[in-house]
């Protein structure tokens, strides 16, 4: 950006009036001055955002955002989430929890990575030398989650190919993979011994799945050749970074949203609908007293919003410096919200359907995870008019709303390669392209554990461990890194210098007292209330996968630690010294052309007095 343009500015324009007698003249030549200096400073200015890469419009950062916001968690888990801990009752923690913490956090995250220009490692390595790590681990823990993320793409392609034939293959029992014993054509209720046809396909046509992770069994080459097919989607729209991304997220991003009402307008019709809608919303008011409810709240805004991931802080970096991250914060808080509400009317009212056809309890069917998408609602299909129809389109919906959550994901880890070693990489590289490719190809091997017989089993231990134990951590130590150690004071005078006006009140009391106390009490609850992996009910993993499970969260959590350490050690003098140094911010506010030169002087002493 233009800093050595404008530091001539101010030291010529001082010199000016000593040097000629006429004030006119002087007056004329200041003008002049100024104006091609202004010049020379916006050229410079636009020289760094294309070589760093900018959205070309706001509107395509809000839609990146939505995209990544709104994912498979939204359909899957929410709807799911909210019927378990209290009906519409769930309503009431879960807006609490997005006001107190998703909202301010959010804005927070938009704001280092617009101040700073920065991915998520180098911009927290400013702000807190002492928990650089920080950085590191959100990067660290996206890219893992990254390399298995894409399998639930790989069959949603999968199940998208197969929506095409004479009839759906999950409708009957009549197949060479099913076990015709104990297979039903329907969902069998509380017949333990019984598989619906759609739970059979699944498990035994898509993942062919062994009896437990001990078990590998052989490759999946079918899901192999899939897994290609799903980053080689990725890759071609990402790889010429925020200038393709941006162009693709019109459709990723707003597509589900024409199925989602198209879905509810048909479902709401059938019979049985107004049953699971209203099971859904229910209100179990006991269950607001059940520290477990308020604790789902948060981890469902944390793991649907992104809070920690450091995805939120890349998307921020490619924007203007003067952007107005403050409404782009309520826009993809409200939508992300309202998406989730959307899916559980849509969800539900299904369900509903399902539970009349074959006289059931709602409970029998409503479920979680993989099994709602991949075999309660394959099966709604199977009983509806233009099954193949419906069933095509509710798939490409799941591979648009992974794919917006992937490219982010996978953009976190190039902006860090970019950020920290672009000029070594491309020298060996050339091109951006490439270094894309290799990010791709990496992620890709790293799946291949997941698409083999018993790939479900790691699967799910490597969720487990990554998005629930792994994300609290760092979700605190981020928190304590900006709002306590930065400051508020420190975090103000950013978002002033972008907007023009301090943030509202509201905002620095959550940052100051209410987002860490909550973050710091989910953090606790969660280690109290810690269960072990399973998967289903009645599979339970070995002792070695859990400890296995245990080095799988380590391998984000590490990095906080040994960034401290690491930060301490190359420090010189006392212990208190190496810590001040440590804890005090390096941004580097003349890197902000848009501040005046009275609010650098301002925010210079504020950044480097003490804390």
């Amino acid at each position: 950006m233009g800093v050595g343009a404008e530091t001539t500015a101010v030291v010529t324009l001082s010199k000016l009036p000593a040097e000629r007698e006429d004030g006119k003249e002087d007056a004329k030549v200041a003008f002049r001055i100024s104006e091609e200096v202004a010049v020379k400073s916006d050229d410079v200015e636009h020289e760094e955002e294309d070589k760093r890469g900018v959205w070309s419009r706001r509107l395509e950062f809000v839609l990146a955002s939505v995209g990544y916001a709104v994912g498979l968690g939204n359909v899957w888990r929410f709807p799911y989430l909210c019927y378990r801990s209290g009906g519409g009752a769930f309503l009431i923690p879960y807006l609490i929890m997005l006001f107190l913490c998703g909202v301010p956090l959010l804005f927070m995250e938009f704001a280092i990575g617009q101040y700073t220009r920065l991915g998520p490692v180098h911009a927290l390595s400013q702000i807190c030398p002492l928990l650089k790590g920080v950085g590191l681990a959100t990067v660290v823990i996206s890219f893992v989650l990254c390399t298995y993320y894409n399998v639930l793409m790989t069959w949603a392609l999968y199940y998208l190919f197969n929506s095409f034939g004479d009839s759906l293959p999950w409708q009957s029992c009549n197949n060479t993979w099913n076990a015709i014993g104990n297979c039903s054509t329907g969902f069998p209720g509380n017949a333990t011994h019984l598989q619906s046809a759609s739970q059979q396909y699944f498990d035994r046509r898509l993942l062919e799945m062994t009896r437990g992770i001990e078990d590998a069994g052989e490759m999946r080459w079918e899901l192999f050749g899939l897994l290609i097919l799903a980053w080689l989607i990725v890759y071609f729209c990402i790889f010429k970074g925020v200038k393709s991304t941006g162009k693709v997220v019109y459709f990723t991003a707003t597509f589900p949203y024409f199925i989602l009402f198209a879905l509810l307008i048909n479902n709401v019709q059938l019979p049985g609908a107004r049953d699971g809608i209203l099971f859904f919303l229910m209100p179990k008011w006991s269950k607001l007293l059940e520290v477990q409810v308020w604790v789902n709240a948060a981890a469902q805004i944390f793991n649907s919003i992104g809070i920690g991931f450091g995805s939120m802080i890349s998307m921020a970096s490619y924007n203007k410096f003067n952007n107005n991250i403050l409404r782009d914060t309520f826009i993809v808080s409200v939508l992300n919200s309202a998406t989730s509400i959307l899916a559980g009317f849509v969800i539900f009212s299904a369900i509903g359907y399902m539970a009349h056809l074959h006289n059931l309890p709602v409970d029998d069917i409503a479920t979680d995870g993989p099994g709602l998408v991949f075999v309660v609602y394959p099966e709604v299909f199977s009983t509806m008019p233009v099954a193949q129809l419906w069933a095509s389109l509710f798939f490409l919906m799941l591979l648009c709303l992974g794919l917006d959550s992937q490219f982010a994901m996978v953009e976190v880890a190039i902006t860090f390669l970019l950020d920290g070693f672009g000029p070594k990489i491309l020298r060996v590289l050339k091109r951006k392209e490439l270094l894309v490719l290799a990010v791709c190809t990496t992620g890709f091997l790293l799946g291949i554990p997941h698409i083999t017989q018993g790939g479900i089993y790691v699967f799910q231990l490597m969720d487990h461990y990554t998005a629930v134990v792994s994300l609290m951590f760092l979700a605190f130590f981020e928190v304590l890194a900006v709002t306590l150690i930065f400051g508020v004071r420190r975090l103000s005078v950013m978002v002033e210098s972008m907007l023009g006006r301090k943030p509202h009140m509201y905002f620095c009391v959550c940052w100051q007292f209410l987002s860490p106390m909550l973050v710091l009490g989910i953090l606790i609850s969660s280690v109290i209330q810690y269960t072990p992996a399973r998967y289903g009910r009645t599979y339970t993993y070995p002792l070695w996968a859990e400890f296995l499970g245990w080095c799988i969260s380590l391998v984000s959590i590490i990095w906080i630690p040994l960034g401290a350490i690491h930060e301490m050690w190359k420090n010189t003098g006392s212990f208190r010294q190496r810590l001040k140094v440590s804890l005090t911010p390096t941004v580097d506010l003349n890197a902000t052309p848009m501040l005046t030169d009275r609010q650098k002087a301002e925010s210079i002493a504020l950044f480097s007095g003490p804390l």
